[in-house]
């Protein structure tokens, strides 16, 4: 059987006395999975992956990284991974290549072809001898996450790599996360609070709330674990009145503001009709919109 790369066992973790921020915790991340450790923020991911670094230390529980506990083996687990914790800390008045040769002087024992290696990966070739404080912040992200991966972890550990890019950028981050995946045989561990994210790029999800495990597993069992049922956004001039004959039509209405409320269906083809008892009661009809069933199960999982 082959022991996954992280795991954890009743973990526990606390700033204060007045609150556990780390509960019980049981994380198991298969080797060559892109898991994603998604829940709102302050739900203790950030906490998590410092404790999984070792910047953090344990109050209870277990860590093991390569099927090794972490504490008795920390310095070679450490050697094996990368990670890129919150925005990257660079010199903006070096280029890309200078950066990364500090980063690779700190760290010993990188050969020297692997700083082009790394740029090569990340898409930096290009701008090697550009000034770092000319960079967007999207080319900051991955000159960062060129650094994580100087090392060739087997385990690739980033807090919330999405965060604050533009669409852009996004997509170049998790073109970035599945070639290393795939074609580097590297294992990934990502935590987010953006479930589109991490339903577009991962294998494996762990849903956290309040430092404790909700729901952990493949994507596609989350997916399955869903009612069947579809949510529909509908936007219009009265959500009161167009509440209550949703209620008459036993669609289970839930005012969402004062333009919209979200209505529950079995099946696509009794939007029309819905859409005719309210045009027929004069209610205007500005929009309608199926929601992702994804979505509305990580809100019903994390705020429940």
């Amino acid at each position: 059987m082959i022991q996954p790369i992280i795991k954890t066992e009743n973990l526990c973790f606390s700033y204060s006395k007045s609150k556990n921020d780390i509960s019980a915790l049981d994380l198991e991340v298969p080797r060559g999975s892109v898991y994603g450790f998604l829940g709102p923020n302050g739900s203790g991911k950030t906490t998590t992956i410092r404790l999984l670094l070792g910047l953090l230390r344990k109050q209870k529980g277990s860590i093991s990284l390569f099927g090794q506990p972490f504490e008795e083996n920390r310095i070679d687990n450490l050697a094996r991974v990368g990670a890129l914790i919150e925005n990257p800390s660079l010199y903006g008045h070096l280029n890309a290549r200078e950066n990364l040769k500090i980063a690779a002087r700190y760290r010993g024992g990188v050969p020297k072809n692997r700083i082009e290696e790394v740029l090569e990966i990340v898409k930096l070739s290009y701008v090697k001898k550009k000034k770092v404080k000319a960079f967007s912040l999207g080319m900051k992200q991955r000159l960062g996450l060129a650094i994580s991966l100087l090392n060739k972890p087997e385990l690739l550990i980033l807090d919330e790599p999405a965060n604050g890019l533009d669409p852009k950028g996004i997509i170049e981050m998790r073109s970035l996360i599945r070639e290393l995946n795939e074609q580097h045989d590297t294992t990934i561990f990502i935590s987010s609070h953006l479930l589109s994210e991490i339903e577009k790029t991962c294998s494996h999800v762990g849903i956290i709330r309040e430092g404790k495990m909700l729901f952990q597993n493949t994507v596609a069992a989350l997916k399955n674990s869903q009612t069947g049922k579809l949510v529909v956004e509908i936007e219009t001039n009265d959500t009161s009145s167009a509440s209550e004959i949703a209620k008459e039509l036993q669609m289970n209405p839930d005012i969402a503001d004062e333009q919209s409320l979200n209505v529950v269906i079995n099946r696509k083809d009794e939007i029309p009709g819905l859409i005719d008892n309210l045009r027929n009661r004069q209610i205007a009809v500005y929009q309608v919109r199926i929601k992702d069933n994804l979505e509305e199960l990580f809100l019903s999982l994390t705020e429940n």
